[in-house]
């Protein structure tokens, strides 16, 4: 059985360290801010980036490009490696499109080298529980075919329960329309929000205060859960570590003290939610 490596998006929103550790290969996405371009990952911290977005700054961002592509993935395959690569949500970005243009293309010229790459219609830590749970598959020896068979089959099943501040930031950037943005527009209102089976993020709701919102998308998360055995739970904020770590305490009450995982929403897709966004994700029965 030849080598494979598995490959991902930056928006995979996972710690730079834990992605070296595993030897995973990331490309970025990038985004502008004040007029200078950065590689999602790189450039402002954190604080830096959602302070400025406080402040009124707009960040834009791109997708990845078919060339872009191509030069990520071809060292592996001149290396003699097979490719599986979990892309960016279609719903959100173009770039799974880019990446399955630079597959098909390398193909051609790579006629031995087995080269998949799957839409995941996921985003954020919810790419990266994906990923997550495909390393565990690697390590456990199953085949490239295997590994992507059990991706198509299970991707649905990863939950992205979502709560913002307010709902300007996606309506900007053209991830939800203006009618749904309203909500983001009501005082002490939170909107709740799901990715649903298109991979596209959808307000299912609202609130009244922050701590209803926090409590609502941790109760939404145990429910979809019932009958699934969830190992690890990832937890993404907006520069609100405060109530990541409420969120986090939570979830480790009510589903047995499970591995949290908790990480700074990246700088592509934190350009779309804003400051504020917290987010849990886990395996559950439906989105």
């Amino acid at each position: 059985m030849r080598e494979f490596v598995i490959t991902v998006n930056s928006t995979v929103d996972l710690p730079k360290e834990w992605l070296k550790e595993r030897n995973v290969p990331v490309l970025p996405l990038k985004y502008t801010i004040d007029g200078q371009t950065y590689q999602d990952m790189e450039g402002l911290s954190a604080k830096e980036f959602f302070q400025k977005l406080r402040e009124g700054h707009m960040s834009v961002t791109s997708q990845i490009n078919p060339e872009e592509a191509r030069e990520m993935m071809e060292p592996f395959l001149k290396e003699g490696k097979d490719l599986l690569h979990l892309a960016f949500s279609s719903g959100l970005s173009g770039t799974y499109n880019s990446m399955r243009i630079a597959a098909e293309e390398l193909a051609e010229d790579y006629p031995d080298a087995k080269i998949i790459v799957i839409d995941t219609l996921c985003a954020c830590m919810g790419e990266g529980l994906l990923l997550y749970k495909v390393l565990q598959l690697k390590d456990q020896g199953k085949t490239l075919e295997e590994i992507a068979e059990w991706v198509e089959a299970n991707k649905l099943h990863i939950c992205h329960n979502v709560t913002v501040d307010d709902l300007n930031h996606l309506h900007r950037g053209g991830r939800i329309s203006k009618t749904a943005a309203v909500f983001g527009t009501l005082v002490q209102v939170k909107p709740i929000i799901h990715m649903d089976e298109n991979g596209k993020l959808q307000v299912i709701g609202k609130e009244r205060g922050r701590k209803r919102s926090l409590n609502k998308i941790v109760d939404m998360a145990v429910e979809q859960s019932e009958g699934w055995e969830n190992d690890m739970v990832m937890i993404t904020h907006g520069d609100c570590i405060e109530d990541a770590e409420y969120v986090a305490e939570r979830v480790k009450e009510k589903l047995g003290n499970p591995e949290v995982l908790i990480n700074n929403i990246g700088t592509v897709i934190g350009s779309h939610t804003g400051p504020g966004v917290v987010a849990v994700f886990l395996m559950g029965n439906k989105r």
